[in-house]
């Protein structure tokens, strides 16, 4: 199924949605791509950068005469976003997010009141960097990535199918998945890692002046790549852990126990069970690593 999106609007002009735009306007496969922010200076870096054609602080005009709208601001406000849109959407317009959280998400977008022929899809690029904003999209973002969609019973074919063939352009490998299952899966792959990382930058924060100073002073670059994610957005991620809280916390709990076990074996100096921990985690980093590249 070829496709051509005569209109692309995107709600949120940052780095996701910045990267979708050029990414289908270098393969010729959309017409005209709309932005629409809060706020005007955004906008006007992104038409200065070419990822948009056409600027707009409306949403409601924003999506006016859309094929597919792309909402791309922080999860707890999509559903809210999406409510405001409706006055401007027609039918045959499909609607998607790009949400990391997706349970409340499509709970909600699936319970609003859409005109006939609207259709809404789940859909999580799970691609990025740390950098945010529209000046750090590039085309390329989604190559050799992954997107998940999470539809349900009440998903149009024909949108998914949609939504599909537009991350696949993009370069990404799109797999379907349960919205339960996906939150639970991005909490442990996505969530905690995050989480772990803007942790321990926090604590050695904390540490008396000094000795922070030369704590900073010598991190290597393993330091530099571990803690890189905690550059990324305060806002996106006080979100995730709200709208995903519950999975969330399982993940931590888990990670908990496993620390206070390396804790013991540290105390007790149990080199052999040491041991155990390190290899055991450097042979399943390198099987799944191996298992990527097949």
């Amino acid at each position: 199924m070829a496709f051509f999106i005569k209109q692309l609007t995107i709600i949120g002009v940052g780095l996701i949605g910045g990267s979708l735009a050029r990414a289908l306007k270098e393969r010729d496969m959309v017409g005209e791509v709309v932005g629409v922010n809060r706020t005007r200076h955004s906008l006007e870096t992104a038409l200065a950068l070419g990822v948009i054609d056409r600027a707009t602080t409306s949403v409601v005009e924003g999506v006016r005469g859309a094929t597919l709208v792309l909402v791309a601001t922080p999860v707890r406000s999509i559903p809210r976003v999406i409510e405001d849109a409706i006055p401007g959407l027609a039918p045959g317009t499909v609607v998607t997010d790009a949400g990391s959280v997706k349970g409340s998400i499509v709970e909600t977008c699936e319970g609003l009141l859409m005109p006939e022929g609207v259709h809404f899809v789940g859909s999580h690029p799970v691609a990025g960097t740390e950098n945010s904003g529209v000046a750090s999209s590039f085309a390329t973002l989604f190559e050799q990535s992954r997107t998940v969609l999470t539809p349900t019973k009440n998903t149009a074919k024909d949108a998914l199918e949609l939504v599909r063939l537009v991350w696949e352009a993009a370069g990404s490998k799109v797999e379907i998945m349960g919205v339960e299952h996906h939150d639970r899966v991005l909490a442990a792959t996505s969530h905690l890692p995050h989480l772990m990382a803007y942790n321990i930058v926090n604590t050695l924060s904390d540490m008396e002046d000094d000795i922070r100073a030369e704590v900073f002073r010598y991190a290597s670059g393993g330091f530099r790549d571990f803690t890189r994610i905690a550059s990324s957005d305060p806002t996106m991620w006080r979100d995730i852990c709200l709208e995903n809280r519950e999975a969330i916390l399982d993940m931590l709990t888990r990670f908990r126990q496993d620390l206070d076990k390396l804790s013991r074996q540290i105390e007790e100096g149990n080199e052999d069970a040491l041991y155990g921990i390190f290899a055991r985690a450097k042979n399943t980093r390198e099987r799944v690593l191996a298992e990527r590249k097949r």
